[in-house]
């Protein structure tokens, strides 16, 4: 690698397969670069890596966002459910995230 280019990763994952590839770009790349000189879109049928959010270590960014060495540029998938919304389903019903239902409260004891 010369002086006036950077190493970074370019990471997708899905629950079936997870695909981490190292990018050596010029100085100055951004994270959409990164993206497209990866070639992730092309393992991942359906990956739109143009719309698709995009973080550095579990950080939201940009796509024009300059990447430093060592940067590892995660592309993310969308949500199946908005997880707000799922805790008050659950919760009106008695439940928690983890799948148990909850327990009355215990009143604290008179003193």
């Amino acid at each position: 690698m010369t002086p006036d280019r950077i190493l970074v990763e370019v990471v997708h994952a899905r629950p079936e397969r997870q695909l981490v590839v190292a990018v050596e770009l010029p100085i100055g790349a951004s994270a959409g670069d990164a993206v497209r000189a990866s070639g992730i879109a092309a393992q991942f049928p359906g990956l739109d890596v143009e719309h698709a959010p995009l973080g550095i270590y579990g950080r939201r960014i940009e796509r024009d966002h300059r990447l430093a060495p060592g940067d590892r540029v995660e592309i993310y998938r969308p949500l199946a459910a908005d997880p707000k919304e799922v805790r008050r389903r659950l919760a009106a019903e008695g439940r928690t995230m983890g799948g148990k239902r909850r327990l009355p409260r215990r009143r604290a004891a008179p003193q």
